[in-house]
């Protein structure tokens, strides 16, 4: 079961109660005969107890005449009395119309970024076959590994600035039909020469790079603040769910279709999540119809429910230390990141001498550990705000987990012997590093809410040169040293970023 499902058993289920009908009618009949009630009807009466409504003003009528109007469901599903669901069943289908719509946003996020990594993933296993295929070299590899960040280093803070003024919902959707068609077009693009491919890799880029911005402007203005690090970890982990699917995946799809299938198929569920987007999300609870009086009133006494900002006060932001303090940080927290993230079936292959389906399975550990670790660390971080420790204080600790955790696992990769410890070091490194969803990845909606797009586009355009730049120069490093010089780079940089961080960070919002 994904983190979608295991976050969905964990909310509270609100159940239809069974009406209450004389006691000389038998009661199997009574449970089947409101299943029976169209749906229209019980989605009503379900709204009118979310919203808190005497039930008396708008009654499910149960009499004999309403049995009459509905006689052909009654009868059928009388017929069918022995298959009728049992109590649990009917509690997850009540649970299931009863979850909040805020939920449903986060869940589609999820979803999207589930994609996001999938399409993104998927080229570092398929490298190894296209390499050999045409002949490429390491610092050739580099660079198409490089070359998406191209794209996704210009669209960060154009994102945010697009998702802060027109809403995230056209932005994100934008994204992901955009980087789906680049996805699909990728091995066209390989087939043709060099240049085309590195142009196609920087137009995924391009979609992608409006996916971050936009989903914080969503969640910003949906999501209450004692729920805020539940709600973006559950979004990150489809990011590491992604990688888990793409590197489990990719190598059974080359060895039995050949590369070009990867980024074919994947390339096509880009369109199944638009369709759904197109008709369940809504940039705010203000624009959706469906959401209840209820929890639009929950949302908006712990969040920002104003109209997309007009202008941006970029010498307010720029002026303050915390949001320097996001954007230094990010920039070392990504370095390790993008490194492992493309280089690690590499690093599998030539290290520990695992064949292209092995390197595959083993890159899913380390990121199915940390799908399951950011949502652990989202609710020991909510747990803690909730018992009244300082949003600043939960910050720090959970972003430094973030950085000594990885940076203390990746030296320890010089001093083991086998496989199994290097694969687990790995792991574990991962797995500390997802911790950063609950400490950096959530303050940019702390600190200035209304802002929440444009501040991760600043920190994220920091992050993408780490990108660029560390992927690039792995490569560089490979041809002229060893990984070891490789993971000490990362590992100053993760040090660098926890003093930077614990001196200059806050919880407190400093833009209005």
């Amino acid at each position: 079961m994904n983190a979608a499902g295991l976050y969905l058993l964990s909310l509270p289920i609100h159940p239809l109660p069974c009406p209450k009908t004389p006691s000389s009618r038998p009661p199997t009949p009574t449970l089947v005969t409101e299943l029976s009630i169209p749906r229209q009807r019980r989605v009503a009466a379900l709204r009118v107890r979310r919203s808190g409504t005497d039930l008396k003003s708008d009654p499910l009528d149960l009499s004999d005449s309403s049995r009459e109007s509905s006689s052909i469901g009654f009868h059928k599903a009388t017929s069918l009395e022995s298959s009728a669901p049992n109590s649990e069943q009917l509690r997850w289908m009540a649970g299931l119309e009863a979850l909040p719509k805020r939920w449903v946003i986060v869940i589609m996020c999820f979803s999207s970024f589930l994609l996001c990594n999938m399409d993104r993933v998927n080229m570092s296993i398929a490298i190894l076959p296209m390499s050999a295929e045409f002949n490429w070299s390491p610092s050739t590899v580099g660079l198409i590994q490089s070359s998406f960040f191209w794209g996704y280093l210009l669209t960060q803070i154009a994102g945010g600035i697009w998702a802060d003024t027109v809403g995230g919902k056209r932005v994100l959707g934008f994204g992901v039909v955009w980087w789906s068609i680049a996805t699909a077009l990728t091995p066209i693009a390989a087939k043709i020469g060099l240049p085309f491919l590195l142009v196609v890799r920087a137009f995924m880029g391009i979609g992608e790079g409006v996916a971050m911005p936009a989903m914080n402007n969503i969640l910003s203005k949906w999501v209450p603040v004692s729920e805020r690090s539940r709600s973006l970890a559950l979004v990150y982990s489809g990011m590491y769910l992604g990688s888990v699917t793409g590197l489990a995946f990719s190598p059974l799809l080359i060895h039995k279709y050949g590369w070009p299938s990867v980024f074919y198929s994947f390339g096509s569920l880009g369109t199944v999540w638009f369709a759904i987007w197109l008709t369940k999300a809504y940039s705010s609870p203000l624009e959706d119809p469906e959401v209840s009086a209820e929890e639009k009133s929950l949302i908006s006494s712990n969040s920002v429910l104003k109209e997309p900002v007009t202008e941006i006060p970029w010498r307010m932001i720029l002026s303050k230390p915390p949001v320097w303090a996001l954007i230094c940080s990010h920039f070392c927290h990504n370095w390790g990141t993008f490194i492992l993230l493309t280089w690690m079936p590499t690093y599998y292959n030539q290290v520990l001498k695992f064949n292209l389906t092995e390197s595959g399975l083993f890159c899913v550990l380390p990121w199915f550990t940390m799908a399951v670790s950011a949502n652990i660390g989202g609710w020991i971080a909510d747990t803690l705000v909730s018992k009244g420790v300082s949003v600043t204080v939960v910050r720090k600790i959970m972003q430094s987990i973030g950085f000594l955790g990885p940076a203390f696992f990746l030296t320890q990769l010089s001093h083991v012997n086998s496989p199994t410890m290097a694969v687990l070091c790995m792991t574990c490194s991962q797995g500390t590093d997802a911790f950063s969803q609950s400490g950096l990845y959530s303050n940019h909606q702390d600190i200035g809410p209304r802002y929440a797009g444009v501040l991760l586009g600043l920190s994220n355009t920091a992050g993408v040169l780490a990108g660029v730049f560390g992927t690039a120069a792995t490569g560089y490093i490979l041809q002229h040293g060893t990984w070891d010089d490789v993971f000490k780079v990362s590992v100053a940089l993760y040090l660098t970023g926890t003093v930077i961080w614990n001196l200059f960070s806050t919880g407190e919002k400093i833009l209005d």
